[in-house]
C-alpha cells in the first residue's frame, strides 16, 4: 500500500457551544467536505471507548482540539498510546483512544495530535472568534496537504519540541 494510500481517520472534538472549544469539530466539517480519499472523519464533544474501534481500523489516526496556550495557528505533533489505561465514562485522552485500540484491538494506528490555537472559551455560544477562524483555515490547509501527500511522521513537530500534548479546554472542562 503506497504512503498516501494509508486509511486515516480525522477525529474532532470539542464543544462547540463553548466558542473556539469548537475548533475540533469545526475541523472535521471542513475536511469532510474536501471529501479526501482514504480519510474518515468523526466529530463529537469528547473522545470515548468506541473511538478506539474507529482507530483500530485505520494506519492514522489524527486527533484535533481546540489548544488554549499553544502556539499559533496550531501544533501538530505524533501520539504514543497511553501506557496506563485508565478511563471514566464521560471522556479519554487521544493517547488513552491510541493506546485501547492498541490494546484491545492490536491496532498499530500512527497517532498525532493536531491543536488548534483558540482564544474564546468563557463564554456559551456557537461562534469561533476571528483569530481561530484563522487559525483553522491553517489547519484545515495542512491536513489537506498532508493527507494527500501521506506525509504526516515528516510533518509532525520533533517530539522534543515543546514537550507533551497541547493543553485543551476539553481536559479542564470535563475535570
Amino acid at each position: 500500500m503506497s504512503e498516501n494510500r494509508r486509511r486515516v481517520v480525522l477525529i474532532g472534538f470539542g464543544n462547540p457551544g463553548r466558542l473556539d472549544d469548537g475548533l475540533g469539530p469545526a475541523l472535521a466539517a471542513l475536511i469532510e467536505r474536501m471529501n479526501l480519499p482514504g480519510v474518515t472523519v468523526e466529530s463529537d464533544y469528547q473522545l470515548c471507548l468506541e473511538d478506539a474501534e474507529t482507530v483500530s481500523r485505520h494506519d492514522v489516526a489524527i486527533f484535533a482540539d481546540a489548544d488554549t496556550s499553544g502556539p499559533e495557528p496550531f501544533s501538530f505533533r505524533r501520539l504514543e498510546p497511553a501506557r496506563s489505561l485508565t478511563f471514566s465514562t464521560h471522556s479519554l485522552r487521544p493517547a488513552a483512544v491510541l493506546g485501547l485500540a492498541r490494546q484491545l484491538f492490536d491496532a498499530q494506528t500512527e497517532g498525532y495530535i493536531l491543536g488548534i490555537r483558540g482564544y474564546a472559551f468563557n463564554e456559551y455560544m456557537e461562534s469561533l472568534s476571528e483569530p481561530a477562524r484563522a487559525n483553522l483555515t491553517a489547519a484545515a490547509a495542512f491536513l489537506e496537504r498532508i493527507c494527500r501527500e501521506g506525509c504526516f511522521a515528516e510533518a509532525a513537530e520533533p517530539e522534543a519540541g515543546r514537550g507533551g500534548p497541547p493543553e485543551t479546554v476539553a481536559a479542564s472542562v470535563n475535570e
